[in-house]
């Protein structure tokens, strides 16, 4: 060839490459275009670039909740992922809804009427495109979501893809770029599981990582167009009855396809050791979607690594586009099949390993036949194997596993190299030291702790306590492995730590799944002997040994079992040991106390946490609170919903719930979950609002009757998992499995007597029977027949479980709210076909989503549970199952908390009443005082107590309906709304009382009064007289003092020896007096001052007081009876019978004094003579009913005395009141500087009107003082309510700091006072907190509000005056009608009248005048009373009846009063008169009450504790055991004292600081049985004021 020709042939090739790069360049174009319309059109623009994330589409959705088959365009991608998720396969057969019928139906012309038409032109052949919008290809749905998933949601995708027997991605063009990606990290968690015959002929089991193991590959590819489907003619080798890789005549399928030209797709048969299998091996399928001749990368990389070729193509043609590429296939040494399908010909091998089909007109099945004969015959011919990991190391592959994926492999990889070469059954020790036997030790002991045997004393816990300790210190000593120091070092780098835990999960499986299936293979086997051997009644030797073995393979399991769970449980036993000493760990590189943040931040990204732990069948309580905290912080106090599955093992559990919500829990037959994980998943936005929960708890359990624990696990601890469950969940998923009647029983019983034991606590969970792998769900009748059968079957578990629960309960519904007819779900079974190659059933998935909408509907009727209630029910529920008797052990502290925050409502709402009323009766006594009205009715005070009810009930309403623990507080909305009305109703007849008393003492002072203005009139009238004598020598000040001195002298001389002057008085006196002449019987010396009487407030014990009845039948044996633990020859319920005898008694004295009003009507004797005929009645009373004894004549005579005395400062105060008030000298010398004034006046010749106006100001003073100290008592009492922490809360929060005060004070006098008088001791811890407040905030507070009342009432007076002034002018009236009008108009305000000026004259005063004289003279009167305002006067003038502390008293003391028969404690329900048992947060020691053993010792226990031992107590010559304290009736049966714990450490201190004083009072000493422990006297008074803020928590939380 010459030069030139060269040129033009290199200048036509060059044309020639210029015109074939402009062409693929302008098909680029078009592709892009389309694979923008395709996303555009799937609305994913947003997430492009791979920000679709595994969270997004795991949330609770809207779209979730709906079940449909089609669905508009735009929710395809919704509707896919849901699908997927579930493991529905029907993922890719979505319809699209269409918009109108005219897309659906194409018309050709215009409408003709019927006869017109010609079918050949209607329906001859066109070529013409559709108008109709081509519908989008199902594959191109699920490659654009592939495209824009992250990393997690695309390996999430691909793993479904695998569970439904689907295809998977393996080589992926970029839509944009073209390049290929091996999405390597989408294979990394995917496991198959095989089963194959070895040389021997016997069958074995594999499980690989598929992305390591080895196999032969055959690859499909396609050159032109062909009229057969390559992937249709692959899926009958792998599966004829299902569609492993999607092909043309698949549902849905469209004739444009985008995204999966150029995508290689990947599947593999699995055998199942049968001799039907189609390969007898592992072997992988490769399938190039397109025209593999313009694919080359692709062809080249599968025909490299692929054991057999298998090539599509429509007829050999040298002149063939791609006849280059076939020819080499053809040269290769490897095997190729061409399938022709313009071809008939059978199967014919035209050289060795060169074969060619035939497909035209053939039958399908004689095709796959021949097809797959030759494929296995090449692959038995074929050594060259495959391997996932191999790809990623071709050089023309963009493997997907960047910076951060690599990383955290290399992370994990570290880790993992450290278990190189060790016995996985010995690995946990080795590198998880804090779970192992110190973990189990402490379990195990723990449960003895709460589960006492025989007569546990307090010293036998303190010892088991402090075992418990020393294990936790060793268990911190333990050294933290360097597995576990990497775990940590690479968790905290942040950028690849989901990478790094995934890659830790995914090794971590990989390297124990051949033991542990070696260990499941062994244990079977095992099994299957045992049971022979049962059953051919072998001798007890060998089934022992075998046994044994057993229990040692079981055990070898457990020890087997690693994965992140166990490296999640070392950290939690991490942080309890820290926790528990109170201090770091040497070899941790940070403070442990951000540990739970480690976990709170894994369960956040979707990690399970485990709830209890399996292999130690115990709830780790400090680590879960700790971790529930950390999610607090991060989210805030989330509310969610608790959704928990019960089930046999093996039942489908785990499985149930992956495919209900995209979840990941083991389901393998080598990881079936042990103990109970959970997991959140989270609510979108939109569904907040409807489901009422932020998210669900999902909490998957163990199965019940676990094979791997037949040996060491027992029905208790079945009963204590599904107690747990059951308990913690709203809803509980019961899953039944097949239709066997013995293994529904067993469940059955355990769920029944689980929920039963709910009941009895109040809890009210709800539950839904799933019934799976049942053969026709679609059977109507078959159905019913199974509802009927399973109804009946849980009708029999419940009589069952009602004798061992002892609970009246006849069938299921008496327990829960049951409907069988929604309530149960049929399942049909899991599988479509036989596993290994077996898709899920899509009929499964389907019950899957109605089960999931129907519970997401439900939902709605709860609340759910905010975290914080989550870890405290969690708490709740485990320690009351530590104890063995689960209701009685019980202490539901949601519902506590809730009753709490009531009580704090309740006293708020009951405060806003009696302040208005107080206001009320504040107003209406100063009008009667001033006798503007004369007669109080209850409809009045009703008609002012109207607007303050109606604020109190909107108050409860919202309350009730608002409160996020509404649920829980509605079963006492009725009650407390009785009980608020009851209280209107009692303080309104209380405060009429008392005004009806006012008025009576009104009418009966009036003589006193009388007398008193008299003495006022003479006085001002001889002054006055006195004055006009002098006025000649006004201006001579010292003769005016002189002469006025020595009259008012005379004048109070006169008056004194007219009056006769009131007594002071003898209370004690008086009572002798009374007792000894109604008393004649009793020997007079026991009436004399100098007789000692004992105080029955303080008595240890009344039985000096007591003798028996002699109809009693207890005589005999009273003397002789052997004396019980707390060493007490009376029975110990008559104590506490007198001592609520003696409390009411006192109580009642009380009420009896107050409406005498001794403070203004004086002392009477018949005050004293009522109070004893009161005292002798009761005690009379009391004898003549049903008890036993009768009382002692010294017990009458201690009761008047002590209670006289009680009484006799309050009288005496109150007497000496009056005596300042109503004795001349004491009250005239109050008036003798107004008088003073007035006479100099007079002197001056001052006008009438300033004199009138300066006595009206006078006069004034008194009433506005009066007022201004009761208005700021009120304010005072108010001001308290909200501002004093101890006094603004509920009864618990007071009692708190009762007790903080007490142990600062270290007074042991008053702590008695305390014990034995706890009213008088609130009272009096009241008073002083009154009066530290206002010293504390009399400058800041206090007197700045009396100054401001006082200025408001300076402002009255001055508008009063005007008003009247006004008043008169329009009335043409005089001085007398200003001052009716004046006084009327302050009537209100203040205690002051016309009969307040009777005296004073004023029949010559010019009206006009004195507004301005009142407004000036008013001035210097409010001067005087501000500098008057100091502490010291305001308690002295501060009315009894209008004390700050004695309103407070009286709002704090209506409360519950009774005391816990053990130990004394005051039952801290605020509301009087509740309903169900009395109750206290925590008790204290007994022996503080003076209970001892049997030889005399104090005893050192808790009521709590006695109530969980086996000792007995004697009740009416009875012995019942402490545990079923309530039988012995009386009050013990009014109290519930839960048993427990939960001790408080504040009287461990009291009982160590004041051991000596407590023995001397009781003279018996804390030695023996009642020895105090070692370890209380480590408590310091720091220790037990902290422990008060920490135990009292519960009680004051909200």
């Amino acid at each position: 060839m010459n030069e030139e020709s060269m040129d033009n042939t290199a200048t036509t090739e060059s044309r020639e490459n210029r015109v074939s790069r402009k062409a693929e360049l302008g098909r680029e174009k078009m592709v892009r275009k389309h694979v923008q319309h395709i996303f555009d059109r799937l609305h994913l623009e947003e997430n492009h670039d791979n920000n679709l994330s595994a969270a997004d589409v795991l949330q609770i959705t809207e779209h979730s909740l709906q079940s449909q088959e089609s669905c508009a365009e735009e929710e395809l991608i919704q509707t896919f992922l849901q699908k997927l998720l579930m493991m529905n396969y029907r993922a890719r057969c979505i319809n699209v809804k269409e918009n109108n019928e005219q897309d659906r139906t194409q018309q050709r012309g215009n409408d003709s009427s019927e006869d017109d038409g010609d079918i050949f032109d209607d329906m001859s052949l066109s070529n013409e495109q559709s108008t109709q919008s081509e519908r989008i290809h199902p594959m191109d749905v699920q490659m654009a979501v592939f495209h824009c998933a992250d990393g997690f949601l695309k390996q999430l995708m691909v793993t479904k893809l695998s569970q439904c027997q689907y295809a998977l991605p393996l080589l992926v063009p970029d839509p944009d770029t073209q390049q290929i990606k091996f999405p390597y990290w989408t294979f990394r968690q995917i496991n198959k599981s095989w089963k194959m015959k070895n040389t021997n002929n016997e069958i074995i089991s594999q499980t690989q990582s598929i992305y390591k193991a080895k196999s032969q590959m055959v690859c499909f590819f396609r050159f032109g167009s062909v009229s057969s489907s390559k992937s249709h003619l692959m899926n009958s080798l792998i599966n004829e009855k299902h569609n492993t890789f999607f092909h043309r005549n698949c549902p849905g399928s469209s004739r444009t396809r985008v995204l999966m030209d150029g995508v290689v797709e990947i599947a593999w048969f699995c055998p199942s050791g049968k001799n039907t299998d189609k390969f007898m091996d592992y072997v992988v399928f490769c399938n190039l979607h397109g025209d593999a001749g313009d694919h080359e990368k692709q062809m080249q990389i599968l025909t490299e690594m692929a054991s057999v070729n298998v090539v599509l193509l429509p007829r050999l043609q040298r002149t063939a586009k791609h006849a280059a590429k076939i020819q080499n296939l053809y040269k290769d040494k490897k095997p190729l099949i061409c399938l022709f399908t313009e071809d008939e010909s059978a199967v014919t091998e035209t050289k060795k390993g060169k074969f060619k089909i035939g497909l035209k007109d053939r039958n399908q099945s004689d095709v796959s036949e021949e097809l797959r004969r030759t494929i296995n015959d090449c692959l038995s011919e074929s050594s060259s194997t495959f391997r996932l990991e191999d790809l990623s190391k071709h050089s023309d592959i963009r493997v997907d596993e960047e910076e951060d994926c690599r990383r955290g492999r290399e992370a994990a990889q570290q880790m993992m190299s450290l278990l190189e070469k060790k016995n996985l059954t010995e690995i946990k020790d080795s590198f998880l030291p804090h779970q192992g036997k110190l973990w189990h030790q402490w379990s195990q002991n723990n449960k003895e702790l709460h589960r006492p045997q025989g007569e546990k004393t307090e010293m036998d816990i303190s010892i088991k306590q402090m075992d418990l300790q020393k294990i936790r210190e060793l268990q911190h000593e333990s050294n933290i492995s360097e597995f576990m120091k990497l775990f940590f070092k690479n968790h905290s780098n942040a950028a690849n730590n989901l990478f790094f835990l995934k890659w830790l999960g995914i090794l971590l499986d990989e390297y124990t799944s051949a033991d542990l299936s070696d260990l499941h293979q062994k244990y079977d086997e095992k099994w299957s002997s045992v049971v022979k051997l049962k059953e051919d009644h072998a001798k007890p030797e060998k089934l022992k040994a075998e046994q044994a073995e057993l229990e040692r393979i079981s055990e070898d399991l457990q020890a087997a079992s690693f994965g992140l769970e166990h490296i999640m449980r070392e950290i939690g036993q991490i942080y309890e040991s820290c926790s528990s000493v109170k201090k770091d760990k040497k070899d941790l590189q940070f403070h442990f106390s951000s540990l739970p943040s480690l976990a709170a931040e894994m369960m956040i990204s979707g990690f399970p946490l485990e709830l209890m732990d399996g292999d130690a069948a115990h709830v780790p309580l400090v680590w879960i609170s700790a971790v529930i905290n950390e999610l607090i912080q991060k989210l805030g106090d989330q509310r969610v919903f608790v959704l928990s599955v019960l089930g046999l093992q093996s039942s489908g559990k785990s499985t149930m719930l992956n495919a209900m919500f995209g979840l990941q829990f083991a389901v393998s037959a080598g990881r079936c979950t042990r103990g109970a994980f959970m997991q959140l998943i989270k609510v979108s936005d939109e569904m907040k609002t409807r489901m009422n929960f932020d998210y669900i708890l999902v909490v998957d359990t163990e199965g019940l009757r676990a094979l791997e624990l037949t040996g060491s696990s027992t029905r208790h601890h079945d009963n204590e998992l599904a107690t747990f469950v059951v308990g913690l969940g709203n809803l509980t998923l019961i899953n039944i499995f097949g239709e066997n009647p013995v293994e529904m029983q067993d469940i059955l019983q355990i769920v029944v007597q689980a929920f039963m034991r709910m009941k009895k606590v109040r809890l009210n969970p709800s539950c839904v029977f799933v019934h799976q792998n049942v053969s026709d769900v679609t059977a109507g009748e078959k159905n019913m027949e199974g509802r009927r059968r399973l109804q009946k079957t849980l009708d029999d578990m419940t009589k069952l479980a009602a004798k061992e629960e002892v609970c009246d309960a006849e069938c299921f519904s008496d327990v829960i709210r049951f409907d069988v007819q929604n309530d149960v779900k049929y399942f049909a079974q899991l599988w479509e076909g036989s596993p290994p190659m077996a898709p899920p059933n899509p009929n499964y998935c389907e019950n899957i989503q109605e089960l999931k909408e129907y519970i997401l509907s439900n939902t709605a009727k709860s609340n759910g549970m905010i975290l914080t209630n989550l870890k405290t029910h969690i708490k709740d529920l485990w320690e009351a199952l530590l104890d063995e008797q689960f209701v009685f052990s019980f202490r539901n502290s949601l519902e506590i908390s809730a009753y709490k925050k009531l009580e704090t409502e309740y006293s708020k709402w009951t405060w806003s009443l009696r302040r208005a009323m107080k206001e009320t009766e504040n107003k209406l006594h100063n009008k009667i005082e001033n006798e503007t009205i004369h007669r109080v009715e209850e409809t009045d005070l009703q008609r002012e107590l109207k607007t303050a009810s109606e604020d109190v009930e909107k108050s409860m309403s919202e309350f009730f309906e608002k409160d996020r623990d509404k649920d829980i507080l509605i079963q006492w909305k009725t009650s407390f709304e009785i009980k608020i009305k009851e209280l209107e109703e009692n303080i309104v007849r209380e405060t009429k009382r008392k005004l009806n008393e006012v008025l009576q003492q009104r009418d009966l002072k009036k003589k006193i009064d009388v007398q008193r203005t008299h003495h006022e009139n003479t006085l001002y009238e001889k002054s006055i007289e006195l004055a006009l004598k002098l006025k000649h020598k006004a201006n001579d000040k010292e003769t005016l003092k002189k002469e006025f001195d020595l009259f008012w002298k005379q004048s109070i001389k006169k008056i004194i020896s007219d009056t006769p002057p009131i007594k002071d008085i003898d209370i004690m006196r008086d009572v002798r007096e009374i007792l000894r002449d109604t008393n004649k019987s009793v020997s007079v010396d026991l009436w004399n001052e100098s007789s000692e009487c004992r105080d029955i407030f303080f008595v240890s014990s009344y039985a000096d007081y007591l003798q028996l009845k002699k109809t009693s039948g207890f005589k005999e044996t009273f003397n002789r009876v052997t004396k019980d633990m707390f060493g007490r020859a009376l029975p110990k319920e008559f104590d506490t019978q007198v001592k609520t005898f003696v409390t009411d008694v006192d109580q009642q004295t009380e009420k009896i004094i107050q409406p005498y009003n001794i403070s203004k009507m004086g002392y009477n004797k018949s005050c004293i003579q009522e109070l004893i005929d009161y005292i002798k009645r009761r005690v009379t009373e009391h004898q003549d009913g049903p008890g036993l004894y009768v009382f002692k004549n010294e017990f009458f005579m201690d009761l008047v005395l002590s209670i006289c005395k009680r009484a006799n400062t309050i009288i005496t105060d109150q007497h000496k009141l009056f005596k300042e008030a109503n004795d001349p000298v004491i009250y005239l010398e109050k008036k003798r500087k107004g008088n003073y004034n007035i006479f100099q006046k007079y002197c001056h010749e001052a006008s009438s009107v300033a004199i009138f106006g300066q006595i009206i100001c006078q006069k004034l003073k008194e009433p506005i003082e009066q007022s201004v100290y009761k208005k700021i008592a009120r304010y005072l009492a108010d001001e308290m309510r909200s501002n004093c922490s101890s006094l603004n809360g509920n009864r618990s929060k007071l009692e708190k700091y009762i007790l903080k005060t007490l142990a600062e004070e270290e007074d042991f006098d008053k702590y008695m006072n305390y014990i034995h008088n706890p009213r008088d001791h609130l009272k009096s811890f009241i008073r002083d907190e009154v009066s530290r407040y206002i010293t504390d905030k009399f400058s800041v507070s206090v007197l700045p509000k009396m100054e401001k009342n006082i200025e408001l009432l300076q402002q009255k007076i001055v508008e009063a005056a005007h008003e009247s002034t006004k008043h008169v002018q329009e009335n043409e009236g005089d001085a007398g009608l200003w001052l009716k009008s004046f006084t009327q108009r302050l009537s209100d305000v203040l205690i002051f009248s016309v009969k307040d000026l009777s005296g004073v004259k004023h029949y010559d005063v010019d009206v006009k005048f004195l507004e301005d004289v009142i407004r000036q003279e008013l001035t210097v009167t409010i001067s005087d009373i501000n500098k008057e305002l100091n502490t010291d006067t305001l308690d002295k003038n501060l009315n009894c009846e209008f004390r700050p502390e004695e309103i407070l008293i009286d709002h704090l003391c209506q409360c519950c009063w009774a005391q816990c028969p053990f130990c004394g404690t005051v039952c801290t329900n605020t509301v009087p008169n509740h309903d169900g048992d009395h109750s206290v947060p925590l008790h204290r020691v007994t022996g503080l009450k003076g209970c001892h053993y049997r030889n005399v010792h104090l005893s050192a226990d808790f009521c709590t504790t006695l109530v969980a031992s086996k000792n007995r107590f004697n009740v009416s010559n009875k012995w019942v055991s402490l545990k079923k304290y309530k039988k012995a009736g009386g009050v013990y049966a009014d109290w519930k004292i839960t048993p427990d714990l939960s001790q408080l450490p504040y009287w461990k201190w009291f009982v160590c600081r004041f051991q000596k004083d407590i023995e001397n009072h009781h003279n018996k000493t804390f030695e023996g049985s009642g020895k105090i422990p070692q370890e209380w006297r480590k408590c310091t008074k720091q220790d037990a004021i902290k422990s008060l803020d920490e135990s009292f928590k519960i009680s004051t939380r909200l």
